[in-house]
């Protein structure tokens, strides 16, 4: 593990895009609508390895009652080292820090993760159902 270096620091965006486009994210991501989400996040980390990211997390919301985990991706070379683990101990650590008592905290997980995320106390709850809806523009 001491070969990976947790920075807290959003990702620059050719660090986001890279990471978006390892992880089968890159038909999906906006990223010149990028270029102003990311400098709007509370909270973001990146990992290092060999100079270069290998993973990263964010944190979005409005700071007070609604928090989101967002953008957690790992290079799939880099995958089961323990690198998610340092970025959602170190997104988990924040939140802890600076959210409110009640505050609610949420994530999307891909298919394969949800047992890495109960791990951290996420869990899906009976009254509520997740939904979401992704805004498409006309090309041309």
């Amino acid at each position: 593990m001491s070969q990976y270096e947790l920075v807290e620091r959003l990702p620059m965006l050719e660090e986001y895009r890279r990471l978006c486009e390892a992880v089968g994210w890159g038909d999906v991501m906006n990223f010149e609508a990028a270029r102003t989400a990311i400098p709007n996040s509370l909270y973001g980390v990146i990992v290092m390895h060999d100079g270069g990211a290998v993973g990263m997390g964010r944190i979005v919301g409005d700071g007070a009652i609604f928090f989101y985990i967002q953008d957690v991706a790992v290079l799939p070379e880099h995958q089961g080292q323990g690198v998610g683990r340092l970025i959602l101990d170190a997104l988990t650590r924040y939140l802890e820090q600076h959210a409110p008592d009640k505050a609610f905290v949420g994530l999307f997980a891909d298919d394969d993760t949800p047992p890495f995320y109960e791990r951290y106390g996420f869990a899906t709850h009976p009254m509520m159902t997740g939904m979401f809806r992704v805004i498409r523009r006309e090309q041309g």
